[in-house]
């Protein structure tokens, strides 16, 4: 007898159960600012400070080099593997709404769906109204039926208004607005937040960009009044295309309650917090080290800071500079020793420039080189001046000559020094990194790196050069204007920032505050310990301006600015100012002259106050009263100490709570291949493209018109042309959301591909589909029941009822534990395995027989199964979920729409659980699995062979039998024979035989289906086609140049098609086999 030998189809619940379980690991082929990654003190923590610019400078550097080998691969010819890309369906395939319809009104759904999914046609219209009708806001919960009295409330974090969408953006809105839609659903009071942040560098630089190209005119040629005139236009004109296309994203926003930081009630807000800080000792200026951008001419903070890895000599371009600055150098010179002819103390340096600030040279005090210098003191140069030798023990002997130049007013660690042993501050670098008249007039003026060169000149004409190597080094650049970060020594507004963190570390050690995922506490726990004051002060003009005012006495002279907290007072307007300085000088107020201090308040410091102050604070408005504080905070995990702990720092303080109790924080949106997005390699993918669709030349239009250098710009082309050679193809709004959720948010990167946007697009389809189907099936005169009046009596609508209750169970409980992906995994699973391929398959014939009672059982099961899988995908699909919805025949209890339907839960679908009926289909999809296979191998397409069950155990044959129906259907079987045996019958030898489980198998009968002669010259053929595919790939694959140049992922996917191949050659050798037997009958 002939005998085919598969594996169990135990295979088919194991997987099943995997992605039950939420074992199934996503494939990851891995803010709304872009917030720095960089945990480096303002001024103090030293250590950790470079360490972390260290850790930064590492990673950018890895970035470089992939840019180089990318460049270096193009320029051998060599091709990198890309993954694959989908070609979608054409815009010639995609229908469109047309149907007249005013803003806010409702979509007009009387019409048939078009015969596929099109984004365009489904995504029209609904927004709007959705807006108008108030379903995102707060107080519409009192029209829910199944409302809660509790709130849930969130904060977006707010988009800089110079920016538009990027990917970071789409996933933070994917993430936040699945758990607000489900949340919303749920029945709680919600209020999603939206803001905009008034980004006080961007913005500026993007004005004065806009002003000098369009009218000739730089900033500092117009009165600061008038150029803010000029933002605030720019900010009408411009300011609110990020809200716009968040609202092509679905967000549910609360509109009506749009915050932007610079709206004169937040900005009281700020001007309230700087005040009650300072009243309460933690706001206080001082003359300290900062980070300045002399091309800005501000300072900055570690977010606006690039820190580039040198490995030794490099030639950089420097704003303002001739030609290009070598950078990476180790420069020697030596200092006289006093009274000691012929004894000199060398010292290394990557900045000579700043040897003009020399204060003093520190060595170890156990280095034997230097001990005989200890006490002395050195001659200057150029000066004349005699600077001391000093001991530290954190000198490193084995650094550089193992003497270190002091000079505290440029160097963050020379400055802690210079504290240690009360030595002085020489400043010789203005604020535009011009030298100081400190320099001496032949420096005097000239900027700093052509200054560096005329130093190493009067060095060596003086013979007190001692020459130069190749030093790797970490270069702070300005991001925003590519200049090299100068230290300075300012007067600014700083933070104290100790006791604060310290309450910041309390609540997340306590659990009051719980960070997501846990393995951020000890990040959280090493920034804290460490965190230095925070310098706040920023040299602009566009921000919110420091609310505090030098004070003169009229007829006096001026109070120095040097003087720090003593000739400046704080307050909420001048006239409080002005009565405050009264009091504290014994002087009539009228005798004082008050000048505001010009600087505005760092952009993060108003960030830090958004949750609160969003809601209206310091009023005690009815919405901080309802909504802070907030649920939850949901960011990117680069904003955890920038952002997250400064305003769990400031909300603790100034409100007395914490400004939520959750934090959860994502990882990075990364390209298919797992790089950082960048321009400069063409991969940066802008969601609007994937949502609307792009064709090339239009991707490689707008990397010309941006601002990378023509060698950058050839190199992003390729690059794009490689990734995308027929551009990106329309996927929508609900398929980019859904496939963003479908990967695991809370690990290393998220390597995405646009070819998983495509699948999530014909997943819209496939529910397309079932839907079409379902109201046809339903037909005209429907009336459903809700899901409490419905009580399955057949196998088949018991078993996809209880998988509809098992879905709706695993989507709340990973709902709760903010796992998305998980919960993305059950609804697709649903609407894939369970309903689509198995259900709606076998109820055709139902549907077919004409037999009232079961229609209208079968039809009342179709709408159950349809409404419920569709609430459960609403929070991730929100557009194609309510389009289908729509249509669906309503109960008198159905909302208006199902952005406020109940969402599904056990309570409500607890009389839908049939365990034991899931148990039991389970082993008929092992037989139906089993036939399946037979019928690929012997390629039976259209033929309904006889199909016997045999199986001598009572429970499962009984299970068998009770869904006979749906299994002659599902295995399409001509006819179906379920028994414990042949009944003393020899099976026919036309029969091929597989074994389903350990008590059952499956004979299939081939007999007039099948011509073995045929079939044999079929499957000789096959065969050696497939010998040839797989003794080509081997090949291949053990070739030098593969192993050197293909990538992990290609490695895999080549592996994995050669198990296929393989698995596919046993196959076929199974059939011949099976052939050459029926033969010899």
């Amino acid at each position: 007898m002939p005998s085919l030998s598969l594996n169990s189809a135990q295979n088919l619940c194991f997987c099943r159960l995997l992605l039950r379980l939420r074992k199934r690991h996503w494939d990851a082929p891995a803010n709304w600012r872009n917030y720095s990654q960089a945990n480096k003190h303002e001024t103090h923590g030293q250590v950790g400070k470079m360490a972390h610019l260290k850790n930064r400078a590492e990673k950018q550097k890895r970035q470089r080099e992939k840019l180089a080998a990318i460049e270096a691969g193009l320029t051998a010819g060599i091709k990198d593997e890309r993954p694959n890309q989908g070609k979608g369906r054409g815009a010639k395939d995609m229908a469109l709404y047309d149907i007249p319809t005013v803003a806010g009104e409702k979509k007009d759904t009387l019409g048939p769906l078009p015969i596929s999914y099109s984004p365009r046609y489904v995504e029209a219209a609904w927004y709007a109204w959705w807006v108008k009708e108030g379903f995102f806001k707060p107080e519409y919960q009192h029209h829910l039926l199944n409302q809660k009295p509790e709130t849930f409330s969130l904060s977006i974090p707010p988009p800089n208004v110079t920016g538009s969408l990027h990917l970071g953006h789409a996933l933070t809105v994917a993430i936040e607005d699945a758990l607000v839609r489900w949340k919303r659903m749920q029945g709680y009071k919600v209020l999603w937040v939206p803001g905009s942040d008034h980004a006080g560098i961007a913005t500026q630089v993007v004005v004065e960009k806009k002003i000098w190209k369009e009218q000739g005119v730089r900033r500092k040629e117009l009165t600061r009044e008038a150029f803010l005139q000029e933002i605030w236009n720019w900010k009408e004109e411009k300011g609110n295309e990020i809200f716009q296309q968040l609202k092509v994203m679905g967000a549910s926003l609360d509109w009506d309650r749009v915050c932007f930081t610079m709206d004169s009630r937040f900005s009281q807000a700020v001007t309230e917090a700087f005040v009650r800080l300072h009243e309460q000792g933690l706001v206080y200026r001082d003359r300290r080290l900062v980070n300045w951008s002399c091309a800005l001419r501000s300072a900055i903070s570690d977010i606006e800071v690039e820190n580039r890895q040198l490995e030794g000599r490099t030639e950089l371009s420097v704003p303002g500079v001739p030609g290009k600055v070598p950078f990476g150098l180790l420069e020697t010179f030596a200092y006289k020793v006093e009274g000691e002819e012929g004894e000199e103390l060398p010292v290394a340096t990557t900045r000579p420039e700043t040897m003009l600030g020399d204060v003093a040279v520190a060595v170890h005090p156990d280095d034997p080189r230097y001990t005989h210098l200890h006490g002395k003191r050195l001659c200057h140069p150029f000066t004349g001046q005699l600077i001391p030798v000093i001991t530290d023990a954190l000198v490193e002997q084995k650094m550089g000559t193992g003497a270190v130049k002091v000079t505290p007013a440029h160097n963050y660690a020379d400055y802690e020094l210079a504290h240690r042993h009360g030595l002085p501050l020489l400043s010789v670098i203005e604020e535009d990194g011009t030298m100081t008249a400190e320099c001496g007039e032949w420096l005097q003026g000239l900027n700093r790196f052509v200054a560096r060169e005329k130093v190493l000149a009067a060095l060596k004409e003086k013979g007190l050069y001692r020459g130069a190597k190749e030093h790797p080094l970490v270069l702070p650049l300005c991001s925003r204007s590519g200049d090299v970060i100068e230290i300075l020594l300012k007067s600014q507004w700083f933070v104290r920032c100790e006791a604060m963190a310290h309450k910041a570390l309390e609540a997340v050690e306590s659990g009051c505050l719980k960070l997501m995922p846990e393995f951020h506490e000890k990040n959280w726990k090493t920034w804290l310990l460490s965190t230095g004051d925070w310098c706040i002060s920023r040299q602009l003009w566009w921000g919110h301006q420091i609310p505090a005012y030098r004070v003169t006495v009229s007829g006096l002279p001026g109070v120095g600015e040097e003087e720090s907290d003593g000739s400046w007072v704080v307050g909420r307007t001048e006239a409080e100012a002005r009565r405050k300085a009264a009091c504290v000088l014994g002087k009539s107020e009228k005798d004082l002259v008050l000048v505001r201090d010009a600087d505005v308040l760092d952009t993060w410091f108003s960030s830090g106050l958004f949750p609160f102050a969003a809601l209206g604070w310091p009023h005690n408005t009815e919405d901080l009263k309802q909504f802070y504080p907030n649920g939850l905070l949901e960011t990117g995990s680069d904003l955890l100490f920038f952002w997250v702990a400064r305003m769990v720092m400031l909300g603790k303080q100034l409100t007395g709570e914490l400004p939520f109790s959750q934090v959860f924080l994502h990882t990075m949106v990364r390209d298919a291949h797992g790089r950082k997005m960048s321009k400069s390699l063409g991969n940066v993918i802008d969601p609007l493209d994937v949502i609307h669709g792009a064709p090339l030349q239009i991707l490689q239009e707008k990397l010309r018109s941006s601002n990378l250098d023509p060698r950058e710009v050839a190199i992003a082309v390729e690059g794009q042309r490689r990734d995308f050679p027929q551009g990106i193809p329309e996927c929508g709004t609900d398929a980019l959301r859904f496939a963003l959720c479908t990967y695991f948010a809370q690990g290393n990167g998220i390597n995405l591909d646009v070819a998983t946007v495509e699948n999530a697009n014909r997943f819209c389809n496939k529910v397309w589909n079932a839907l079409k189907f379902t109201l046809a099936a339903l037909g005209e005169g429907f009336n459903p029941l809700d899901p409490e009046e419905v009580f399955p009596n057949s196998p088949m609508d018991k078993w996809i009822l209880s998988r509809c209750y098992h879905t709706a169970v695993d989507c709340a409980h990973w709902f709760e534990k903010y796992e998305l992906h998980s919960v993305a995994s059950s609804v697709h699973l649903f609407w894939l395995c369970d309903f689509c391929d198995v259900y709606l398959e076998s109820v055709k014939p139902i549907l077919r027989s004409g037999d009232p009672t079961r229609l209208l059982v079968t039809r009342q099961t179709l709408y159950s199964s349809v409404d419920v899988a569709l609430r459960l995908l609403s929070p991730f699909m929100p557009f194609l979920t309510e389009e289908l919805w729509q249509r669906l025949p309503k109960t008198s209890r159905s909302p208006p729409s199902i952005c406020v339907a109940k969402y599904p839960s056990k309570e409500q679908l607890t009389h839908w659980c049939h365990p034991e009926e899931e148990a039991n289909f389970l082993l008929v999809q092992e037989v139906i699995k089993v036939v399946r296979n037979i019928r690929a191998t012997y390629q039976l397409t259209k033929a309904r062979p006889t199909v016997y069950v045999i199986c001598q155990e009572t429970v499962p044959l009984g299970a068998y039998k009770n869904y006979q129906d749906a299994l002659q259907t599902l295995s399409l079987a001509g006819s179906l024979r379920i028994l414990p045996d042949f009944e003393g019958a020899e099976p026919l030898a036309s029969c091929v035989i597989a074994r389903a489980n350990d008590h059952t198998d499956i004979y299939v009968d081939l007999q007039g289906f099948v011509d073995p002669q045929k079939e044999l010259l079929k499957l000789t053929s096959r065969r050696q086609k497939l010998d040839r595919q797989l003794a080509d790939l081997t090949v291949r694959m053990e070739g030098s140049r593969y192993r050197e140049q293909a990538s992990l992922k290609a490695r895999t996917a080549h592996q994995q098609k050669i198990s296929l191949l393989r698995s596919e050659l046993e196959k076929v050798e199974q059939a011949v086999t099976t052939f050459q037997k029926m033969t010899t009958k």
